[in-house]
């Protein structure tokens, strides 16, 4: 959520950015009339709440007149009557403030869709084969490694049953992510090779949260969109999570951290839970896009000075991970329609799938700042004792569409999949599945 009072100095371009990200509907001159409506209620109740007290110890021990009695009668009804208009404004005044996006930063480009994504990094050659290489789904399909229509007996549609050799690969990445960001030494040289000033070496600690979070909660971190995404137990004020940043943003709510504990680095591991509304026909052979699917996200809180390379570290930590499991891939500056809500900034990594012919996304990273942390209240008491709200950055560490480009990258004329030299510790040896 935005400060009201950045709003109130800026409110021109608190619009243009916002119609930048694509949210066209949000009038911030209405949000400011809402505003100063409210500010003015609230002004007049207090002043009544106090008239009121006044009158009561006037009348304190002794028989209230006539007068006094008609008068208290009348600043009751008033201050009823008043605080009735002030919840109604109040639940207007707050919808709106929490609609508006945060504010991109200035090297965000403009742009109206994902389209419009800029490449600014590139990692090594697409991959040449002497045979027609096949998508995922087919080697997957004939290795009995997936299962989607027994699947779709059980749950439904864009649910899978993963099997065999791909679970183990599956869990040799989750793996291969934890000790690299549980590692001072590898942290460091990620520092080092992308060329980053005062970034702390502190390692990430493994965590695993919650898959539901309250609707205050969700609310609180920008990322519950209903009609699209997210899914509501019945019954029950609880959502399941989209990925697992949203149960890990929200862990220090209404926390006040010692500043020498930052930066808090956490790497969560939950299932996802997606509704994919408006993707039906888009994606469904394979297991690309899922409603369940499993994520390694890495969450960060630091000072509002820090946070910018740690959004940084947390790109280059990403290039890492791809890096060292060979696969060709890009480095894209998202555009502003493609950020969401919370960011100012955000980048994605594309890899190349060789049996689609085409780039898709494996990664994101989420610059956010202090949006999160306001309806959250989760801040920082400095060395000096003041106190101000952290920063959160968010970024995957791994899902599971790394194990997609695997197969498609590394996979033989036999149907077989090499196995990239760095999960194989975790395969027990093993060269191919």
């Amino acid at each position: 959520m935005l400060d009201i009072q950045f709003i109130r100095d800026n409110p021109e371009l608190v619009q243009r950015k916002t119609e930048e990200k694509g949210y066209k509907n949000i009038n911030i001159a209405e949000l400011l009339r809402l505003d100063e409506q409210r500010r003015g209620l609230l002004t007049e109740v207090e002043d009544l709440r106090a008239q009121r007290n006044i009158l009561t110890a006037e009348m304190k021990g002794q028989k209230p007149s006539p007068e006094q009695i008609e008068q208290g009668k009348k600043l009751r009804e008033r201050v009823t009557e008043g605080e009735t208009k002030l919840r109604e404004l109040d639940g207007q005044y707050w919808l709106a403030l929490k609609a508006v996006p945060n504010v991109s930063l200035d090297i965000v480009p403009v742009g109206a869709s994902e389209d419009e994504n800029v490449v600014i990094r590139t990692y090594g050659e697409k991959p040449e084969f002497d045979f027609t290489p096949k998508n995922h789904w087919e080697i997957a399909e004939a290795k009995g490694w997936l299962d989607k229509e027994r699947a779709a007996k059980i749950a439904g549609n864009r649910f899978v049953y993963l099997k065999g050799d791909l679970v183990l690969l599956e869990f040799a990445l989750w793996q291969h992510g934890l000790n690299t960001l549980t590692n001072p030494e590898k942290l460091r040289a990620i520092i080092t090779g992308a060329g980053l000033q005062n970034v702390s070496d502190k390692p990430f600690t493994p965590v695993l949260p919650p898959a539901m979070a309250r609707t205050e909660v969700y609310q609180a971190t920008g990322r519950l969109n209903k009609e699209e995404q997210t899914y509501k137990i019945e019954g029950e004020d609880l959502w399941l999570n989209a990925s697992a940043e949203h149960t890990l943003s929200p862990m220090y709510i209404d926390e006040i951290l010692p500043e020498v504990e930052l930066p808090i680095r956490l790497v969560g591991y939950t299932t996802a839970f997606r509704r994919e509304a408006g993707t039906y026909g888009k994606d469904t052979e394979g297991f690309l896009r899922l409603h369940q699917f499993n994520k390694l996200e890495m969450e960060s809180f630091t000072t509002a000075e820090t946070s910018f390379e740690e959004h940084l570290f947390l790109v280059a930590i990403q290039e890492h991970l791809m890096q060292t499991l060979g696969l060709h891939h890009q480095v894209l500056e998202k555009c502003t329609a493609d950020i969401g809500l919370p960011n100012v900034k955000g980048v994605d990594l594309n890899v190349w799938l060789p049996g689609q012919g085409q780039y898709r996304e494996t990664h994101t990273a989420d610059y956010i700042t202090d949006y999160q942390a306001r309806p959250m209240k989760t801040r920082v008491r400095r060395t000096d004792g003041t106190i101000e709200l952290v920063h959160t950055n968010d970024a995957t560490a791994f899902s599971q569409r790394p194990l997609i480009a695997i197969i498609e990258n590394f996979q033989t004329p036999e149907g077989d999949v090499i196995v990239p030299e760095v999960l194989r510790p975790y395969m027990g040896g093993r060269e191919r599945i």
